[in-house]
């Protein structure tokens, strides 16, 4: 029953995600860039993630420790819910403060810092739809949560629109393209905070300082996990920036981001997984269920479009590049690599999500804190040489060496079986759509052509290889009510 409602759920979650983020991510965003350049692009994406470093003041791993715990304790909603909207607040001013200072201390200018000061006030709203939102889903409900989480998009394309075409009184540059983000997620936040406060029998806005301390007690460390994890995900725009001279340092950062958008993009079908297994995985726990099954089925649903994409960007890099940024080339080599990671992120979404739901907290930040040291180490060694190019190749090395021993310790600790048949299959599916990516550039001299000939076959390749059990696939896609 786990299992069909997680395809289900999926499902639905995926079909509204993909009809309007992608159209934000891949043809919003590049048409603002294009627009501003790669300089000022740059120093918005390094802003975006400085400001995301800290945001940890924002949350401190209320997020997670939320979902699991409403998930396992549906009755606590109503008496956490007004304290931890309170707490929230006052961790905002925190986390503003402290970001605003580190900004200021390292040598942000006047220009800077009140660019980050907007995207500071952006990163609260963020998080107080994360923390809306985890309520929801540990209820399950999900396709509640699920229109949600399209809400800020659809939003900022609207008033993105409004400002292509002039009928807001305002120039599109990057602090209305800033602001247009505020408002969409600020409107998100107060849409999912009405949608909480239905379920919930109770609210007003207290302060209880032992309520308060133990619950920061208790998802301290979510939030060192979540520190962690920014930081090796997150620093390499802002070494860019910083390793760099000015303004090489910024349009490098902005090369980068246009690589990077590719794969946030994809990230995002992977992250769709992660927020629907976290209840999912943490109820079956908490009711001392297997969670083998679906943890296969999850990886095998992710895997199939994860290393198609990852392949794929890597052949055909110099076309999807330009297909997005009107014909501008300069980030393919960067993004063919840079995607790799996306096979990597997709394996941490699904063991990642495990090991969280099952509190094994201390071995997560380990593994966190060495791919740190790893980024960090990789970055200052490939940047001064290699600009953007090097930083995509600390990317990758860093997210297979996470996700590799987050595979390991799922294995450990949940005692799983090594399943020879998934691995042949994955092996073989692997080195059958490299031989059918590299064929397929022979095949016409239309890339769309080959591309979408590619794609089928990549998934015709999933079935006969078993990654994807024909069988299993139509009897979940025949689920009903």
């Amino acid at each position: 029953m786990q299992q069909k409602n997680f395809i289900k759920n999926l499902f639905f979650l995926l079909f509204l995600n993909l009809l309007i983020k992608p159209f934000w991510i891949l043809v919003i965003e590049p048409y603002v860039q294009y627009k501003v350049g790669n300089q000022y692009y740059g120093e918005y994406f390094t802003l975006f993630n400085f400001s995301f470093l800290f945001a940890i003041f924002l949350d401190f791993g209320l997020v997670n420790f939320n979902n699991r715990n409403i998930a396992q304790n549906t009755h606590l909603l109503s008496k956490h819910f007004s304290n931890l909207i309170t707490l929230k607040l006052a961790m905002a001013f925190l986390y503003i403060f402290v970001t605003m200072f580190i900004g200021w201390a390292i040598g942000f200018n006047l220009r800077y810092l009140k660019l980050l000061f907007v995207l500071t006030i952006n990163q609260f709203f963020i998080s107080m739809v994360l923390y809306l939102r985890s309520n929801l889903l540990g209820l399950h409900l999900f396709k509640v949560d699920s229109i949600i989480s399209v809400l800020d998009r659809l939003i900022m394309i609207g008033l993105i629109g409004l400002l292509f075409f002039q009928i807001l009184p305002f120039e599109l540059n990057i602090l209305s393209f800033v602001y247009a983000q505020v408002t969409a997620y600020a409107l998100t936040a107060i849409v999912a905070f009405f949608a909480v406060l239905k379920q919930t029998e109770h609210f007003n806005f207290s302060w209880n300082w032992k309520f308060n301390l133990l619950i920061l007690k208790k998802s301290t460390p979510y939030a060192i996990l979540i520190l962690l994890m920014v930081f090796y995900n997150r620093l390499d725009a802002v070494m860019l920036e910083r390793l760099l001279p000015y303004p090489e340092g910024a349009i490098q950062s902005g090369i980068y981001a246009k690589a990077f958008r590719f794969l946030d993009a994809a990230n995002m079908i992977a992250y769709l997984f992660s927020v629907q297994l976290l209840p999912i995985f943490a109820r079956l726990i908490e009711e001392k269920k297997s969670v083998e099954d679906i943890t296969k089925l999850a990886f095998s649903l992710l895997i199939v479009p994860a290393l198609i994409t990852s392949v794929s960007c890597f052949f055909y890099n110099k076309e999807l590049v330009a297909l997005i940024n009107k014909g501008t080339t300069d980030a393919a080599e960067v993004f063919g690599i840079l995607m790799f990671c996306f096979t990597a992120i997709s394996t941490t979404y699904i063991f990642g999500t495990l090991l969280t739901a099952n509190g094994n907290l201390k071995q997560l930040n380990i593994m966190a804190i060495s791919g740190i040291l790893i980024n960090v180490l990789l970055n200052l060694i490939f940047i001064p040489k290699f600009k953007a190019y090097g930083s995509a190749w600390a990317s990758v090395i860093t997210q297979f060496f996470t996700a590799i021993v987050q595979v390991w310790m799922a294995k450990k600790i949940f005692h799983f079986k090594i399943n020879y048949k998934l691995l042949r299959s994955l092996l073989l599916f692997l080195l059958g759509i490299i031989i059918i990516n590299y064929l397929s550039l022979h095949l016409s001299s239309k890339w769309m052509i080959n591309f979408s000939i590619m794609i089928l076959f990549s998934i015709l390749w999933a079935f006969m290889t078993q990654l994807l059990p024909l069988q299993s696939t139509l009897r979940f896609l025949k689920i009903r009510k």
